[in-house]
């Protein structure tokens, strides 16, 4: 990577993709099985409701292990929203909802936090029928870049929930001859390990990213994800961080002190099927794909369900 006239901490790598990125139609190609999709959604939905606080909402979140929670009405489960990881950094300092910390409370997150998770929830997400099949879930998921798609009946009462990991479960049984380095993200923002957590979450609310790969000296230290930084707010590792209750305090921190666990990597050369299967072992949503000891792309679930979907269509 020549990092020349580019700023620390706002790379972009290149690499030449093969694979054709374009729209994907499926209803003519996957034969639909009218309510199949709830033979492989989750039922037993945790939800909440719009009074929930932020930090009670994002602290289930990082107790359940979710990118997502929806939001229900107490007594009749109507739907009425979703928040997500990426909700959660906006509102830390990435986007529109980080208005609610820095004017209506001042900059002070302690404050913040204690406002209805309705101040922050996506409103109005994007749902399938129970009728749904998954060729209907597949076509959301990668035409509309929507990871999890919550299920709703006649009435619009939650009655599941279903993500692109289950759907990336089922059409992964199809063995594929496609590789890794055919389907993954070839062009790839990168980050540095000194950049702080503001800096970060603005990235990556503004292009959409639920992951940064994170970059020294052309060496990957590891990846930051949206709910790495969903779960510094959730474990209240955070709070320990501050005195003032000034939301800077903590996010002018660098990103290198939120990258959790262990660095899984996968070989160019490796099938889809692979890197599928290790997905869902580690339950990790990406893969950096390492090739003579560089960094040289990223395969994610997102990425595999289209190319799993793609080989259905032919």
């Amino acid at each position: 990577m020549n990092n020349r006239g580019i700023k620390q901490g706002d790379k972009l790598l290149k690499m030449h993709g093969k694979f054709d990125r374009g729209p994907v139609e499926f209803r003519s190609h996957i034969v639909p099985q009218e309510g199949e999709i709830m033979a492989l959604a989750s039922r037993n939905v945790i939800s909440v409701p719009p009074t929930t606080t932020i930090i009670a909402a994002v602290e289930t979140m990082t107790k359940c292990g979710f990118r997502r929670l929806p939001v229900t009405d107490a007594g009749t489960r109507k739907l009425r929203g979703i928040v997500t990881s990426g909700d959660i950094i906006n509102f830390m300092g990435g986007g529109d909802k980080y208005q609610l910390v820095q004017v209506k409370h001042g900059g002070n997150l302690i404050s913040a936090v204690n406002e209805h998770v309705r101040a922050v929830m996506t409103q109005q997400p994007v749902t399938l029928p129970e009728t749904a099949t998954i060729a209907d879930a597949v076509e959301i998921i990668v035409n509309r870049k929507i990871g999890g798609l919550p299920i709703t009946d006649g009435d619009g009462v939650l009655t599941a929930i279903t993500t692109e990991r289950d759907v990336m479960r089922v059409l992964a049984m199809e063995r594929s001859r496609l590789n890794v380095e055919e389907v993954m993200t070839a062009a790839l923002r990168v980050t540095h390990p000194d950049r702080p957590i503001a800096e970060v979450t603005k990235e990556m609310t503004r292009y959409r990213f639920r992951r940064l790969p994170v970059v020294s000296d052309d060496v990957l230290y590891g990846i930051i994800t949206a709910t790495d930084i969903m779960r510094y707010l959730g474990s209240r590792e955070v709070f320990a961080r501050i005195s003032t209750g000034d939301i800077t305090e903590v996010t002018n921190l660098p990103v290198r002190s939120l990258i959790a666990g262990d660095l899984y990597t996968i070989d160019p050369k490796k099938s889809i099927n692979d890197a599928a299967k290790e997905m869902l072992e580690r339950n990790i949503g990406a893969l950096p794909v390492i090739e003579d000891a560089r960094l040289i792309g990223l395969i994610t679930e997102f990425d595999l369900v289209r190319a799993f979907a793609r080989r259905l269509c032919h």
